[in-house]
């Protein structure tokens, strides 16, 4: 028997039980969708992520203070440990390969100027390298010297949002703004950047950080701290091998901070490893939804099984008058197995296009990002073709085997 009359066969016998044939489907289409959707979404999280720890620069390390012992930090006033602020002027001197060393500190304080009172704006202080480190640009103005970092000049560069907001589209440069108690002149405006991992850029202002230190550290203990920090930002010339540059610094750290390789004070980390964190935990959340979803193609496939084995009984009289005209036992088994088959792949067909538009739609309207993955809608619609031919493959080999005479005298 020709295979286009296998096909038209088959067709006209799903045809005949169009309601029946489409709840059948419908266990496919879930699977399909389900399985599409969910990999969307996960690859979606994933490319977030990876965008937001890009967004903090490229070519990053970072260098973390670690906690002392008994859960005490590092920053308490008997532990001798951890990362002080003259750290990074030594790796920015004497590590080859570093083109931009900065740290941070922030503070939140009520700014006014012109007449507009703002509560709560994030101020971070941080040194003259972070508009390298951070791939920010200076749009007005000009950035602040290491000549005001080391005189704590008291100096300040906005964010662009936070300009327009104080000054709407007069140019804030030179005028002054009220930082707290504390009157500052605007010598710069940050270029538009946007919002990274939740922090926006653009409703900032910058200053020296031994400012913050001297005038918006959040209490005495911060201040009795002294040049402690956390957390270190190392920029790398993208030429340089990044794992020659982090053993240097270590070397270097073990030194200053007379620690050793089996006990350090500091943990090294970069964009890669927090990216390829991030990646394994993603991709094993995908892979246990996923699976779920696969559960559904099963489903489906059962019931494709079911209806495969009803529609044998019902038409074991028409098996019977094929089978005395002729019809081999093979033509019996191809033409069930394609009925099987159409069923999976009509229901994966539609999956795909319910899967797609499904993660399209579900992005746009929740305002997470959904990432269609190519091979995850060839891998869900040729698993419902296997499931198709597997679990179609017992009813038709049933009919096939089905004896003419006793299929005759069904009733």
């Amino acid at each position: 028997m020709k295979l286009s009359e296998v096909v038209k066969i088959s067709w006209e016998a799903i045809a005949k039980n169009k309601i029946r044939s489409m709840l059948t489907m419908l266990g496919v289409i879930i699977g399909v969708a389900a399985v599409i959707g969910v990999v969307s979404i996960s690859a979606g999280t994933e490319a977030t992520i990876n965008d937001q720890i890009s967004g903090l620069g490229s070519n990053l390390i970072f260098i973390t203070a670690n906690f002392g012992r008994g859960g005490r930090d590092s920053f308490a006033p008997n532990n001798r440990g951890g990362l002080v602020f003259n750290d990074a002027y030594a790796i920015a001197q004497q590590v080859p390969g570093v083109v931009g060393v900065t740290v941070e500190q922030d503070a939140s304080e009520t700014v006014k100027a012109n007449g507009v009172t703002l509560t709560d704006i994030s101020i971070l202080g941080t040194t003259i390298d972070f508009p390298t480190v951070r791939s920010m640009n200076i749009a007005s103005g000009s950035y602040f010297t290491q000549q005001a970092v080391d005189q704590k000049q008291k100096v300040v560069v906005l964010g662009a949002s936070l300009a327009t907001q104080l000054f709407g589209t007069s140019d804030p440069v030179g005028q002054y703004i009220t930082i707290g108690s504390t009157q500052l002149p605007v010598i710069g405006v940050m270029a538009p950047k946007g919002a990274v991992g939740g922090i926006d850029y653009d409703a900032r202002a910058y200053m020296p950080i031994t400012v913050v230190f001297q005038k918006f550290t959040p209490s005495e203990f911060a201040r009795f701290r002294g040049d402690r920090v956390r957390l270190i930002y190392v920029k790398v010339d993208p030429s340089v091998k990044l794992d020659d540059v982090i053993l240097q610094i270590q070397l270097l750290l073990y030194k200053r901070h007379n620690v050793t390789s089996s006990a350090p004070d500091f943990s090294i980390t970069t964009q890669q490893d927090i990216i390829a964190t991030q990646e394994a935990t993603t991709a094993a959340f995908r892979n246990l939804l996923a699976w779920v979803a696969g559960i559904s193609l099963i489903v489906g496939g059962i019931g494709i099984m079911n209806i495969m084995l009803v529609s044998v009984t019902e038409r074991t009289r028409e098996i019977g008058i094929r089978q005395a005209v002729g019809a081999t036992a093979e033509d019996i088994r191809i033409q069930f197995l394609m009925e099987a088959l159409l069923l999976s792949i009509f229901g994966g067909l539609v999956g795909l296009v319910v899967g797609m538009g499904g993660s399209i739609l579900f992005g746009a309207l929740s305002g997470m990002r959904t990432v269609i993955v190519p091979s995850s809608v060839f891998l869900a619609f040729g698993s419902a073709a296997l499931v198709g031919i597997f679990f179609g493959y017992y009813p038709a080999n049933r009919a096939a085997q089905l004896d003419p005479i006793e299929a005759l005298r069904y009733e």
